[in-house]
């Protein structure tokens, strides 16, 4: 995994705000993460495959 990696042609912002939620998408629970600066900024996966704060410890 690249630790910092930009699409091409984007531009590099250290003031980017990035959030994080559980949504419903196709009728299932989904973690979402969006860098709310950029449009289509967003990744989401199954609440399922995400990862616990606990976990990840």
């Amino acid at each position: 995994m690249v630790p910092e990696a930009e699409s091409i042609g984007s531009r590099s912002d250290d003031t980017a705000d990035v959030v994080t939620a559980v949504d419903e998408i196709d009728g299932s629970p989904h973690l979402v993460i969006a860098d709310i600066a950029r449009d289509d900024g967003w990744i989401a996966m199954t609440e399922g495959d995400a990862v616990s704060l606990e976990e990840w410890r």
